[in-house]
């Protein structure tokens, strides 16, 4: 009897004792977490000690234990308060009136559920004091308080094995995603300048790339990008880049291929490699491309460049075409130098000369013996410049209202005088009325192009007239105007004659 009544007593402790660690375990403080007894309180020691000690000898009355435990029970309930002032208290103790239904904002004139269900009838378990709670302790044996323990930190061991696992499959989930990135072929793009250029017209830039994957394995191809720099795919790895061949632009112009190369590291798809690989395709005279740049680029277009074989051949011959009409064109315009520059050039019995370009076609010569003048357009009477070859020893005076403009020293006992008008002194005074030894009259669009012709096209009239100087007339400074641009472009051409 005295067994069986202590078996229903510790099981009845057990299960409130798991109740409890279930409803309260946010409140077990790591002071109270211990495997041995070492942690047990002091006056825990003798009790649980003489109780197992009496349960051994059967010395103790059952009767007796249920008392105590009553008394205990008792006293602990006979508390008017807990110690920190918590009172618990029941649902069914309030009134009837505080029912789970309630009337709801908005919906008063609703009618009222009749099987509305009070909370006093809701049977809720009690929260313990912490006498009572402090009480239940003192009388959990060490073993039961260790059991209980073991299960928090079972439950802890497993949470913490669960975050493990997921952790580690996180990792490896990464794993896999940077693995089957290293095998996905990615878009890059780089950075091109070719001025006219249209790859939907035109063929493509061929860009050789060269280096290593991800997986170490070597690459050595050709692949094809437009104006844009878009259309490389490849895996991740490290290449290095070159343009290949010129691609041919739709009227056929060819391009310079550059020479460099760049190192670059693909990581991830539409990744914008044009900081690191820029390459300039610049456009050279047409007449200086070559056969083999023509059939390079015709080439790559073939392969992969032009959209069929048929549209690479039409760009390549396109591109002929251009070049040979460049080459024509050339030829032409060399044909024609020549003949302007034997038109140029002009000889006398002692020397010879070039008329400078910027003269040509708008002033003509006459000549007699080692005389030669050079005027404007038809008008005899408007001279430029004379040139007059005086032996050494001998002088020389222009003509009335001519100034000596230069020099040249033939080497052969002779020098050359170049004379004429100071145009950009006598002009102004003419067109303002003034008439300080003025050689003539001009119309205005006369007295323009005489002055832009004497000062090389430098000074315009007005600039002349209002700035460099003024109606009143400067002979030293516009005289000084007209010197140097003969210094410049016509005398140095005076020769003598072979």
């Amino acid at each position: 009897m005295k067994d069986e009544t202590m078996g229903q007593e510790d099981a009845a402790q057990d299960a409130e004792a798991c109740a409890e660690a279930l409803e309260s375990l946010d409140r077990i403080s790591l002071d109270e977490i211990a495997f041995d007894d070492s942690g047990v309180d002091v006056q825990d020691e003798p009790e649980t000690e003489a109780q197992s000690d009496d349960q051994d000898a059967g010395d103790v009355e059952p009767a007796e234990d249920e008392a105590d435990h009553e008394d205990t029970e008792s006293e602990a309930g006979n508390q008017p308060e807990s110690d920190t002032g918590e009172e618990t208290v029941l649902l069914d103790s309030l009134p009837a009136e505080d029912s789970l239904t309630r009337e709801l904002p908005g919906l008063g004139s609703a009618p009222a559920v009749d099987e509305t269900i009070a909370m006093g009838d809701i049977p809720l378990p009690s929260v313990p004091s912490a006498r009572e709670a402090e009480v239940r302790h003192r009388k959990m044996s060490p073993k039961r308080r260790n059991l209980m323990v073991a299960g928090v930190v079972a439950v802890a061991l497993v949470a913490g094995g669960a975050g493990y696992a997921a952790w580690n499959g996180y990792q490896q989930e990464q794993a896999a995603a940077a693995a089957a990135n290293a095998h996905t072929m990615m878009s890059v793009q780089i950075g091109v300048h070719a001025a006219g250029l249209d790859c939907s017209t035109g063929s493509k830039i061929p860009v050789q790339v060269s280096g290593q994957d991800a997986d170490g394995s070597s690459v050595s191809e050709t692949l094809y990008v437009d104006e844009h720099g878009r259309g490389i795919k490849l895996l991740p790895g490290d290449y290095t880049l070159s343009i290949a061949a010129s691609p041919i632009a739709a009227d056929g112009t060819v391009y310079t291929v550059p020479t460099t190369k760049t190192q670059v590291t693909v990581k991830s798809d539409g990744q914008d490699l044009s900081a690191q690989a820029t390459f300039k395709l610049k456009v050279p005279s047409a007449d200086t491309v070559t056969d083999d740049q023509i059939d390079a680029a015709a080439k790559y277009a073939e392969e992969g460049g032009a959209s069929s074989a048929a549209a690479a051949k039409v760009l390549q011959q396109a591109a002929t075409a251009r070049r040979d009409a460049a080459v024509n064109a050339v030829s032409v315009q060399k044909a024609q130098a020549s003949r302007d520059a034997d038109a140029r050039h002009k000889a006398t019995d002692l020397y010879q000369l070039d008329i400078p370009v910027e003269w040509y076609g708008k002033v003509a010569t006459w000549q007699n013996g080692s005389t030669l003048c050079i005027y404007l357009g038809d008008d005899a009477n408007t001279p430029l410049v004379t040139l007059v070859a005086v032996r050494e020893g001998e002088s020389f005076t222009p003509d009335e209202g001519d100034t000596v403009l230069g020099a040249a020293n033939l080497g052969n006992g002779y020098t050359v005088y170049a004379s004429g008008p100071v145009y950009p002194y006598v002009v102004p005074q003419t067109i303002n009325g003034r008439t300080q030894n003025p050689v003539s009259t001009y119309p205005m669009d006369t007295a323009i192009e005489l002055v832009e012709l004497t000062t090389g096209n430098r000074y315009t009239y007005s600039q002349i007239k209002n700035d460099l100087v003024g109606k009143d007339g400067n002979a030293d400074a516009a005289t000084k105007l007209e010197t140097d641009y003969l210094a410049q472009i016509l005398l140095p051409s005076i020769k003598a004659q072979d």
